[in-house]
């Protein structure tokens, strides 16, 4: 039996703004940062978990003052107990009475649960030897729907329902893992897009792109009309008519405006509009995606909880749904988003524009595999190639795939030479 010793935070900010990658039209200087947290325990396999929440610099302090703030429900416990029932350790974070005060469910504290959870899963898959989407996919369908919170849900799924998804995959589990090893996961990348990049290196990106064998794009719209159709016009040109090219407008416009600047893009066959207008607007979503069809509308790496996915699905506010590793309550707020766009059958093509969401979002993906959807059709994970050699596993691609990871744990594990390198020093 082994008891938790500590929470130890970080805070830990990269200078991306520098290289304007991350930028864009909302965002034009982001400093890719993580409010960081390892959970120690007095454990003779000195195994720690870690954990994160992704945010582009400025409040990341108050981002790591929350997590903080959760030591008092950790310190001490007993870490067998916590580990074997997560669902039950899920619930006692996210309905703390005075914390949820502060949500409910939404926000840097429900953020800072989610950091606290993921690393406990990652110590968890660590202590069974295996990458976290193993740990999960092998979990029986009993085990994962304790893991889940179904309140305010009911009306849409319920323990039957998830029951039913998770049985149906069952039989072909085993074949989807080996699938996943031998030849991995779609991904698109962003890195050609970012809004500060100027056309020749949008255009170098793009064809570098294709030659890795990426079958989709993904551009940053919404500064300028003029800019975004010579960009676009310039993108098409360079990738040919077979590459999908996504866009991203990063909540920059109203319903109204997203839907004539969307008029003036479709020639150039756009995969989907992400973000169009604000994340918390499921009307406006709704307005728009009947607005720019056939067109997909794309959300979900802003969306608070569950409870917000359940309305956009219900409203067929969004066609592509967007998990995000980190803004929601961790893996267990995850795997209901994922049952919930099975009941819906809409496909989940994860945001990854982060340090550390490439290696955290795969294992959710990889997951929803071999475990809850069944299937990769039309289903893609960002990708960015910005910071991964900062992580103790980082991702892999061969081929425009995310290949399976094998090490044990969540992929959240930064180095600590990393970490200390660009620890965020206040001068005040």
């Amino acid at each position: 039996m082994s008891k938790i010793l500590a929470l130890q935070t970080s805070d830990v900010r990269f200078p991306t703004s520098t290289s304007l990658d991350g930028s864009d039209a909302m965002n034009p200087d982001p400093d890719y940062s993580a409010a960081y947290v390892r959970i120690i325990t007095d454990a003779e396999d000195g195994l720690e978990g870690h954990g994160f929440v992704f945010t582009i610099g400025r409040g990341n302090d108050v981002q790591v003052a929350a997590i903080d703030a959760l030591a008092e429900h950790l310190v001490g416990r007993n870490t067998e107990d916590l580990l074997a029932t997560m669902g039950a350790t899920w619930r006692e974070f996210v309905w703390d009475s005075q914390l949820r005060w502060l949500g409910p469910e939404k926000g840097v504290m429900h953020m800072a649960i989610g950091a606290v959870v993921n690393a406990l899963w990652d110590l968890k898959a660590k202590r069974a030897q295996l990458p976290l989407w193993q740990l999960l996919s092998r979990m029986t369908p009993e085990q994962l729907v304790e893991l889940v919170d179904f309140r305010y849900l009911t009306e849409v799924l319920t323990p039957d329902d998830a029951l039913r998804i998770l049985r149906a995959a069952v039989p072909w589990r085993a074949e989807r893992e080996a699938e996943l090893l031998a030849s991995g996961y779609p991904a698109y990348t962003t890195t050609p897009g970012w809004l500060g990049y100027s056309d020749a290196k949008l255009a170098r990106l793009a064809a570098e792109a294709v030659d890795e064998g990426f079958g989709m794009i993904k551009l940053k719209v919404g500064g300028n009309l003029d800019d975004d159709i010579r960009r676009m016009r310039l993108a098409r040109k360079t990738v040919g008519p077979d590459i999908r090219i996504g866009v991203d407008a990063n909540q920059r416009w109203g319903v109204s405006e997203a839907i004539e600047w969307m008029s003036h893009l479709a020639e150039f066959d756009v995969a989907w509009i992400e973000e169009p207008t604000s994340p918390d607007d499921i009307l406006g979503h709704a307005a728009i995606a009947r607005g720019v069809a056939p067109i997909p509308v794309a959300t979900g790496e802003h969306m608070a909880n569950r409870i917000m996915f359940k309305q956009f699905l219900q409203a067929d506010a969004l066609q592509v749904l967007q998990i995000d590793a980190t803004r929601v309550g961790g893996v267990n707020e995850n795997i209901t988003i994922l049952l919930l766009a099975a009941q819906f059958g809409v496909r989940v093509c994860p945001h990854a524009g982060g340090v550390g969401l490439c290696e955290a979002v795969q294992h959710l993906s990889m997951f929803d595999f071999v475990a809850v959807s069944g299937t990769k059709d039309g289903r893609v994970i960002e990708f960015v190639d910005h910071l991964h050699e900062h992580f103790v596993t980082p991702v892999a691609l061969r081929g425009g795939a995310y290949q399976a990871p094998t090490a044990p744990g969540a992929g959240t594990e930064m180095l600590a030479a990393s970490r200390d390198e660009y620890a965020f020093i206040r001068n005040d």
